[in-house]
C-alpha cells in the first residue's frame, strides 16, 4: 500500500513476511525486527526522528530486502511527513520485482513531493512494467502529475532583469463567511469568536483524473473547479456559526509578485507535507484539517473527505458521498446534516448575531459562495478580469437565491454591491428577506 493508502485508512499492519523469512526471523540488536519497527513508528510520532533513523539503519542492515520491512518503513516516514528519509532509505534498495509495487508507490510519491520529476518518472516506468491492471488508472494519474510538474517547471517566468520570478501556489484563507466580506459595517452580523475553540480548516478538495488540467486551470472558473472550493467554504462557514469552532477555508491560486493569477486545481490529494505547510502558516495552528477529493464520472459526482487530526498527525474519519445532478440537493443536505451531527455542531444563541439555517437547495448555494468567492478576489486584484465573467454570469442564480433565506439576501447584497464596484453591469432587483439584518446590509452597500 502507498502512504495514501495509509491516509485512507486502511491497516497500517506491514504485511506478513514471505515464507521463506519469517516475519521474527531476522534479529537486530533490540530484538525482532516488526517490534523494532513499531518502536521506530512510535520515534517519530514523539518528533524523535533521528531516535528512528538509527533502528531502521539497524532493521535495513539485517532485513533491508524485505517487502514488508521497506514497505512499513516508508509508509510510516511518509505519513509523518519526511519523504526526503524516504528517497535515502527506502529508493536505493527497492527492487519492483522481489518488493512488489507498493513500496514502489511511496517511493514515487516522495519523489513528486521533492518535485524530482526524472525520478519519479523512473520509478513509474518501473511500475507500468509490472503490468498490473488494477494498478493501471492510479499510475495514469501519477503520470498527468508528473507531466504538469515538468510543465510548471519550465513555465516559470523570468523578470526582464533576468532574476527567476516563478510562479507558485498562494493559499487563500477565507476565515469567516464568504459573502460575510464588504458587510463589515453591519452591526451583529456574525457571532463573536472565542479565541480557545477548536481551530478547523477545510482544504480545496483535489481532482484526480480531471482532463486538461492545465488549461481549465488558466480558463475562467468552470464547474469542477468551482466545487473543488465551493465545497469547502460550505463547511467552513456551517463549523463559523458554531461556538465551539473557529473554522477557515484555504484555495490555491497560482501567483507572480505583485501580479494577479488564476485558480489552482490540485491534481491529487493533499499529502502530509501539503497539511503541515497549512497549518504552519495558520496563525495560532490549527486542530483538525479536512481534505478530499472531487471526482466526475458520466454525469455522477463522487466526494471524499478525510479529517485530520493535527496533534497525532491521524487520520481519524472518512466521509464520502455520490450524488447525480438530479439527487444533489438530497444527497448533498445528508452530508451537510452528518458533518455537524459528527462535529457536534450547536447554535449560537439567538442573540449573536445572524441564525444560522442550513440551505434548502445546497447546489445553488455553492454557486453562490463560489461566485462570492471570485469576485471577491477579484476586487482584491488576486484575480484579473478576464477570470470573473462565469461568476458574473452566475449573479442572476444568486437572485433567484436571494429569498431562500437571510444568508443568501446578505449574499446578493454583497455581490451586487461588489460587482457594481467591479464595473459590471447594473444588477436588477431580487426579492429578499426583510429583516434588519438585510436592511442595514442594504444601507451600508449603498
Amino acid at each position: 500500500m502507498g502512504f495514501f493508502d495509509r491516509l485512507a485508512g486502511k491497516t497500517p499492519d506491514p504485511k506478513p513476511a514471505p515464507e521463506n523469512t519469517p516475519a521474527e526471523s531476522t534479529p537486530t540488536a533490540g530484538g525482532g525486527v516488526m517490534p523494532r519497527l513499531v518502536t521506530a513508528r512510535e520515534k517519530i510520532e514523539a518528533k524523535d526522528l533521528p531516535a528512528a533513523l538509527v533502528i531502521y539503519e539497524e532493521v535495513l542492515a539485517v532485513a533491508g530486502d524485505r517487502a514488508d520491512v521497506l514497505v512499513t518503513i516508508s509508509a510510516d516516514l511518509g505519513i509523518n511527513g519526511h519523504v526526503r528519509e524516504i528517497v535515502e532509505l527506502v529508493a536505493p534498495r527497492y527492487d519492483a520485482e522481489r518488493h512488489g509495487p507498493a513500496t514502489g508507490l511511496n517511493v514515487l510519491q516522495a519523489y513528486l513531493a521533492l518535485r524530482n520529476a526524472d525520478a519519479a518518472q523512473h520509478v513509474l516506468d518501473i511500475l507500468f512494467g509490472l503490468k498490473r491492471p488494477e494498478l493501471e488508472e492510479r499510475l495514469h494519474g501519477f503520470s498527468n502529475a508528473i507531466a504538469e510538474l515538468i510543465l510548471a517547471d519550465q513555465a516559470d517566468p523570468v523578470t526582464p532583469g533576468g532574476a527567476a520570478e516563478p510562479a507558485k501556489i498562494n493559499l487563500v484563507t477565507i476565515s469567516r463567511p464568504i459573502w460575510s466580506y464588504g458587510l463589515e459595517a453591519v452591526a451583529g452580523l456574525l457571532p463573536p469568536k472565542d479565541g480557545r475553540a477548536r481551530r478547523v480548516a477545510f482544504a480545496q478538495l483535489a481532482l484526480p483524473g480531471l482532463p486538461d488540467h492545465q488549461a481549465r486551470e488558466k480558463a475562467p472558473e468552470e464547474e469542477m473547479g468551482r466545487l473543488s472550493r465551493a465545497l469547502p467554504l460550505w463547511f467552513a462557514e456551517m463549523l463559523y456559526f458554531c461556538p465551539n469552532y473557529n473554522s477557515l477555508a484555504a484555495v490555491g491560486l497560482w501567483s507572480q509578485p505583485g501580479q494577479p493569477g488564476h485558480y489552482a486545481l490540485f491534481p491529487a490529494e493533499w499529502t502530509t507535507d501539503n497539511i503541515r505547510q497549512l497549518v504552519d502558516s495558520t496563525e495560532g495552528g490549527l486542530d483538525y484539517v479536512f481534505t478530499g477529493a472531487l471526482r466526475q464520472h458520466a454525469g455522477d459526482y463522487e466526494l471524499l473527505l478525510r479529517l485530520w487530526e493535527v496533534k497525532k498527525f491521524r487520520e481519524r474519519k472518512q466521509f464520502s458521498l455520490r450524488w447525480t445532478p438530479a439527487t444533489a440537493d438530497t444527497e448533498l443536505t445528508k452530508l451537510h446534516d452528518y458533518l455537524r451531527q459528527f462535529m457536534e455542531w450547536q447554535a449560537y444563541p439567538a442573540d449573536t448575531g445572524l441564525t444560522y439555517a442550513p440551505a434548502t437547495r445546497p447546489s445553488a448555494w455553492l454557486d453562490v459562495l463560489g461566485s462570492s468567492l471570485t469576485l471577491f478576489l477579484g476586487e482584491k486584484n488576486l484575480l484579473p478580469p478576464e477570470q470573473l465573467t462565469t461568476a458574473h454570469e452566475t449573479l442572476d442564480a444568486v437572485a433567484q437565491h436571494a429569498a431562500s433565506n437571510e444568508a443568501a439576501s446578505l449574499a446578493w447584497v454583497a455581490q451586487r454591491a461588489r460587482a457594481g464596484r467591479l464595473g459590471f453591469p447594473p444588477m436588477a432587483d431580487a426579492m429578499m428577506r426583510r429583516t434588519p439584518l438585510v436592511e442595514q446590509a442594504q444601507a451600508a452597500a449603498g
